[in-house]
């Protein structure tokens, strides 16, 4: 059996070896994140700050945690 192990590892990295030889005499041609990469990252950041900004200032939501002070007892009712 040991062979054919060997065999197939020699078949799988002579396989790796001529997919590296012919990738490295091939030209580079930019891919969607070389070309996009920076915008898509701005748009992101400008979306996510738009959107925090009117949440933190135009949506009324109280922030403060703590119930101490807002919740008070209801009168017992018989």
């Amino acid at each position: 059996m040991f062979p054919v192990a060997r065999a197939a590892l020699n078949l799988t990295a002579r396989g790796v070896q001529h997919t590296a030889v012919r990738q490295a005499h091939r030209k580079y041609e930019p891919n969607f994140h070389d070309k996009y990469g920076n915008l898509v990252l701005i748009g992101g950041t400008a979306v996510f700050a738009t959107v925090w900004g009117y949440v933190f200032t135009q949506a009324g939501i109280e922030w403060g945690l703590s119930p101490v002070g807002r919740i008070t007892p209801k009168e017992w009712r018989e």
